[in-house]
């Protein structure tokens, strides 16, 4: 949010590249840090404390001393640790031994869904995305829908069986044609919520937010396709 300068050497021209108005540092997002009270010992903020505030008073070499006395520190713990065998475990962060590179264990690197993500935010040093859910809200009013109508599908194959079974005499024949045909199994339904196996289509409700899903999903992998075109 502060003015940036372009600096030709050739001909030792000066040319503002970004100069963020009033209205522009308004808009910036709102900065939530973890007081410094409240920070652990090897929190960064807490840990290089005197070296930043040497290189706020410009003193180099108070700064320099600083340094060399964290990493002092910190050579001498990885010395104690090898000695005893103990094995160092990062609270956040895994080794790639292949790359040899160290990654968070917790990055989201996926394309932000403005239309299901709400806020990102970080817990304890874990990255965590607040979402809608639209997808789990609907297939659990869809698993509602598809449950309530094989509740009434098998009522009424029982009650089908129910009078065939008192209308035919004793004797008649087991091959005599009924009204009423034996359900088929309902155990395993498809993705088109049971059309094949005869039930009623989806209420009202459910298909008109089942097409309104549908024209989201269609968006987002529009807009996911287009950042990741902008990130290659």
């Amino acid at each position: 949010d502060g003015e940036v300068l372009i600096n030709e050497l050739k001909n030792g021209n000066t040319e503002t590249f970004w100069n963020p108005t009033s209205e522009v540092r308004r808009q910036r997002l709102k900065r939530h840090i973890v007081l410094f009270e409240e920070q652990t010992d090897f929190e960064s903020e807490r840990l290089w404390q005197h070296v930043t505030s040497a290189i706020n008073k410009g003193d180099q070499h108070k700064a320099t001393q600083e340094k060399f006395v964290l990493e002092e520190e910190q050579r001498n713990a990885a010395r104690e640790r090898r000695e005893s065998g103990t094995e160092w475990k990062p609270l956040l962060f895994r080794h790639d031994a292949g790359t040899n590179e160290w990654h968070y264990k917790y990055e989201d690197l996926r394309p932000w869904d403005p239309l299901n993500d709400i806020a990102q935010f970080e817990k304890d040093g874990i990255l965590q995305t607040m979402e809608r859910h639209l997808s789990t809200r609907m297939s659990n009013h869809k698993a509602t829908c598809i449950n309530n109508q094989i509740t009434r599908h098998k009522r009424s194959a029982k009650d089908c069986r129910r009078r065939k079974t008192s209308d035919q005499p004793s004797n008649h024949s087991q091959n005599t044609e009924s009204s009423c045909s034996t359900p088929e199994s309902v155990q395993e339904l498809s993705d088109d919520d049971g059309k094949y196996l005869g039930f009623e289509s989806l209420c009202a409700q459910c298909g008109k937010e089942m097409n309104h899903l549908k024209e989201i999903h269609s968006a987002v992998l529009s807009l996911q396709k287009a950042q990741q075109d902008i990130h290659r």
